[in-house]
């Protein structure tokens, strides 16, 4: 490349360089009387002032003049002349349009726009030109300004350029890379793909040692590299790690989602900064990009190298647009996985559900045919009821699991809290699951504390928890076995932990029996009875009391551990354990007239005979209608409506009751399967007294029968 004009041999009177530079050598030996510029003692002052600041110039820079647009240049510019600047003879001086006849139609415009009095801009704009005997694409950023002669008129243009042909090819080069790897990604259907694919095309091009890719566990305190691309020889990095290991400083911009950029470990890092962790796998210079999403940190990509390297901003950003695209692919591939999994386990909750509602369905029917083809067989009667009695039971309860579950996941759910104790809490569980326990010929061991651990918390929820542990113990455990509970206080907190002999969980399963439908079909679950709801609904009613659940167990065959953990109640000065008192059963007033209304005519029939049995004196209709139109004629003292009644509904119904003089005092009783707050909320606007969910026990209608009296009206 020939070297720029010297300094040293400025000659102010010509106003450039006359010595030092083959250019300047050649414009001064140049005959000018040939041109349109004449000879050189003839140029204008303005025109030598900015010739010679072009030529002394190390940055390509040209200079047109007059109004052929003669062209002048510096040294730096014979690159982008290219062969062209072998014969300055045929460029200097000459019109620029000859020159550069092939660009005119491009530049042309913008010399004309300067020369008008605009000074231009332009960054990596793009040329077809011919250059050392082939037509070739260029790109280059220049500026424009014109140039005044002593009158004040705009004679010329100086033009400051360079050619970004390179860095351009570059940037074409990366967006390339980062489309393969967006084409090599979009139709993976694992993440392990879209990790292989980008770490690979990303090392490859970077010619790095490792390329790896890792996810923050939930903790945010470990990260689990979960690929690594490297080249032969290298070791693979796979596995959990602490964040920790990249020092203090590090973690810290790592979680604020700052780049860590280090070129050189032996010298940039300090003992505790990470360099141990460096050194152990033999990298001296890293790119370590953190993803975070929603303030938090959720991903990283490190690339590194064997020897100390300087990384550019460019390499730098490739690698943050790599992290951030491969990042977006494996989410959304976990995501589709995610809906399938839930499409699977939905499905396989389903065919549970149908099966543990066939299962108490068989023996009622046996038990109703029974009846009918043997009822003067001594003592059948009272078994059938009885085997009727605990097969409707056990419907109510996986039904009540199901509604506590979408309350629950709907924020429907309000807690009765009140002071309780533990103690009161685990005998209320043991009461519920003891004739399971009894029944698999289990041994039960309690060891609580002597004095009360009082909580701030629902009684009956507490007691739903310990007893849903208890239960799925005495499914899950090979009878004869040994179930033992656990209490005590630890750093404020009630700690509660089933022990079971059972079956046990596999390390990988320990967070998933938690989840909803996690149970898949054909199972133990399903042999043993159940939804597969139940750790989960009772994962979401400790999180309501403020504490947390965990499962633990060495292994399948070997037992598990299931730990809930509440906080302790405020100490009260004189507080003693609460009483149980067991419920009654309030007798009926032997003089109420009812009216039944219901679609279900077996349930109204039914609930009409069972009012009979208590000494009512009953009218059953099917209907909302029906019920309106027979209510003055029977002025009934207590209706009990369905809600979901075709041509009229219970809340229609109600309005209509709740409008007639002649029943202003009666009391109104809604049948439903929806009892969350806001049904229970729309009821009472409906003009209810009473809410009771379907199907209502004996005890809980004998309740709303001792409410009204044929004096209430």
């Amino acid at each position: 490349m020939p070297t720029a004009p010297s300094s040293a041999g400025f000659n102010p009177d010509l106003g450039f360089a006359a010595g030092g530079g083959e250019m300047g050598a050649v414009v001064r030996a140049f005959d000018w009387a040939g041109t349109s510029l004449g000879p050189l003692a003839t140029w204008p002052q303005s025109l030598r002032t900015a010739a010679g600041m072009m030529l002394a110039a190390r940055q390509p820079m040209y200079v047109v003049w007059g109004p052929q647009l003669a062209l002048l240049y510096n040294d730096s510019y014979r690159e982008v002349l290219g062969a062209k600047a072998d014969h300055p003879q045929q460029v200097l001086g000459q019109p620029f349009n000859v020159v550069w006849a092939e660009v005119w139609d491009q530049v042309g415009p913008m010399l004309a726009a300067t020369m008008a009095g605009e000074s231009l801009w332009y960054e990596d704009q793009p040329f077809t030109l011919t250059r050392n005997g082939f037509v070739e694409q260029i790109y280059a950023s220049f500026s424009t300004s014109p140039i005044r002669d002593e009158s004040g008129a705009i004679a010329g243009v100086l033009c400051v350029c360079s050619e970004t042909t390179g860095k351009v090819r570059q940037v074409e080069e990366r967006l390339r890379l980062l489309d393969e790897i967006g084409e090599a990604t979009r139709l993976a259907a694992e993440p392990a793909t879209i990790m292989d694919h980008s770490t690979r095309l990303l090392g490859q091009y970077l010619g790095v040692t490792r390329v790896a890719y890792a996810d923050l566990e939930p903790d945010n305190d470990r990260f689990t590299i979960r690929h690594d691309w490297r080249v032969p020889g290298a070791i693979s990095t796979v596995g959990v790690y602490s964040l920790d290991l990249f020092g203090s400083r590090a973690t810290s911009n790592l979680r604020v989602g700052r780049t860590l950029l280090i070129n050189d470990v032996d010298r940039e890092l300090a003992h505790g900064d990470g360099v141990e962790m460096f050194n152990q796998i033999g990298i001296q210079a890293i790119i370590c990009c953190p993803l975070v999403k929603q303030g938090k940190l959720v991903a990283m990509m490190a690339v590194h190298q064997q020897q100390p390297r300087t990384w550019t901003r460019d390499e730098v950003a490739l690698v943050e647009a790599v992290v951030d695209r491969c990042w977006a692919h494996i989410e959304r591939v976990r995501s589709t996985e995610a809906l399938r999994e839930a499409d699977r386990r939905k499905s396989e909750f389903l065919a549970t559900l149908a099966h543990e509602l066939r299962n108490p369905l068989a023996p009622i029917r046996n038990a109703l045919e029974l009846l009918r083809i043997g009822a003067d067989r001594p003592g059948l009667k009272e078994r059938m009821l009885a085997t009727m009695e605990r097969q409707v039971g056990h419907m109510v309860h996986l039904i009540d699991d199901l509604l506590d579950i979408a309350r629950i996941s709907s924020g429907k759910v309000v807690l009765q809290s009140a002071r309780v104790s533990l103690q009161s809490v685990a005998a209320s569980a043991v009461e519920t699951s003891l004739p399971l326990v009894e029944a698999a010929a289990h041994e039960l061991a309690l060891d609580l504390p002597r004095e009360p651990v009082w909580l701030d918390g629902d009684a009956v929820r507490l007691s739903q928890v310990l007893s849903n542990l208890l239960t799925n113990a005495a499914k899950y455990t090979p009878q004869p076995g040994r179930i033992n509970v656990t209490a005590t206080i630890i750093d404020g907190m009630a700690v509660i932990a089933v022990t079971d002999t059972g079956i046990g969980i596999a390390p990988e399963a320990l967070e998933k029996v938690f989840e909803m439908f996690a149970q898949a079909p054909h199972s133990i679950g399903i042999s043993k009875g159940g939804l597969g709801i139940g750790l989960c609904l009772v994962r979401h009613l400790v999180t309501l009391h403020g504490g947390s659940v965990t499962a633990a167990s060495p292994g399948p065959g070997l037992g598990s551990t299931f730990t809930v953990r509440l906080p302790l109640a405020a100490p009260v000065a004189g507080q003693s354990q609460d009483d149980k008192h067991p419920a009654h059963t309030v007798p009926a007033h032997p003089a109420l007239r009812v009216l039944v209304a219901d679609d279900n005519v077996d349930a109204a029939d039914t609930l009409g005979d069972l009012l009979e049995a208590m000494g009512c004196q009953v009218l059953v209709t099917y209907d909302g209608e029906q019920a309106v139109n027979a209510a003055t004629a029977f002025n009934p003292d207590l209706v009990f409506l369905d809600i979901g009644m075709p041509r009229l509904d219970g809340y229609g119904a109600a309005r209509a009751l709740r409008a007639l003089p002649a029943l202003a005092g009666v009391k109104l009783v809604a049948l439903t399967g929806w009892g969350a707050q806001d049904d229970r909320a729309r009821t009472g606007a409906a003009g209810f007294d009473h809410h009771l969910l379907k199907p209502a026990s004996p005890d809980q209608v004998a309740v709303v029968l001792a409410s009204a009296t044929p004096a209430s009206r």
